[in-house]
């Protein structure tokens, strides 16, 4: 009787111990719900080239609201449409001119020419490509880039364009791609502060499909002052573009006298004014004009 009742004692022990522990089970753990540490930030994936995970797809619909910060606006045209200050663009520019200067110092492009693309193409910075891809020139992939990349609509459904991780690379690769390809070569034949000529040159060789690129350029260049910043890397005295030294007055008729390198669209925004605006004030059938014309403008 006694060793039943000790076996029964020892029974009822090892049960009670049993019920104390913690059940284990052997179920393999969910790999994408792993816990990090404590103090420990989460890495992000590496995107690395050649990889399916290497690019991402983004539509015209995806591009920024922009907030209009003051009644002084106009509207920048590459890669979408959109509406900046120009408290906007000044910022963007103190933001980027020394990187501008430098690449003008290393490869004999203008700043301004840098500058002023810069702010067409990627809308002062506000362009879907420029946020979400830090490619600020619109440069498209072409068949010997390896690096990242994103999808984007832009002369054709979901084309391929260079993503960087920062912005300084885009500005970077922008002066390899116009120093690394022949068909620019003509381009560095011209004066480094001749940005009217380049900016003709870059729509001759192809740079841009759009004909009146070069008028928005040098436009920009023109209203920011852009070119003060060849004349610091030249060490030349700048002197001021002024669109008053073309302007007359007769009466309550404000008129502008065409010199080399205008066109309507440049005149229109010097002005403030629609091209069927200045073509019907000067009763104009088409889009020429002639150096030397006197414009009506307001």
């Amino acid at each position: 009787m006694i060793k039943k009742a000790l076996l029964l004692l020892l029974v009822i022990f090892v049960v009670s111990c049993s019920a104390n522990h913690a059940v284990v089970r052997n179920t393999k753990s969910d790999p994408r719900k792993l816990e990090t540490p404590v103090g420990q930030s989460v890495r992000k994936p590496i995107y690395r080239p050649g990889t399916k995970n290497n690019s991402a797809v983004i539509t015209k619909k995806d591009s920024p609201v922009v907030a209009d910060y003051s009644n002084a606006t106009e509207v920048l045209e590459a890669t979408t449409r959109v509406k900046v200050t120009t408290e906007m663009v000044l910022a963007y520019i103190e933001n980027y001119k020394s990187v501008a200067k430098d690449n003008m110092v290393r490869t004999g492009i203008p700043a301004s020419i840098t500058l002023g693309q810069a702010i067409l193409e990627s809308g002062a910075g506000t362009g879907p490509l420029s946020v979400q891809a830090n490619n600020h020139f619109g440069i498209k992939c072409h068949k010997e880039w390896t690096g990242l990349s994103i999808k984007y609509t832009d002369d054709e459904e979901n084309e391929c364009f260079r993503k960087y991780n920062q912005p300084s690379e885009s500005f970077k690769d922008h002066s390899y791609f116009l120093t690394s390809r022949p068909r620019y070569a003509e381009l560095f034949e011209f004066q480094k502060d001749d940005y009217k000529s380049w900016a003709y040159g870059l729509k001759a060789a192809g740079y841009a499909t759009d004909s009146k690129y070069p008028d928005k350029l040098i436009g920009l260049i023109e209203k920011y002052q852009l070119g003060r910043f060849d004349a610091e890397v030249l060490g030349k005295e700048y002197v001021p573009f002024d669109v008053n030294k073309s302007i007359t007055y007769t009466g309550d008729v404000q008129k502008y006298t065409v010199i080399k390198g205008d066109s309507l669209y440049s005149i229109s925004k010097k002005f403030n004014i629609s091209i069927d605006e200045l073509k019907k004030k000067n009763n104009l059938t088409d889009n020429t004009i002639s150096l030397g014309q006197s414009i009506i403008v307001k």
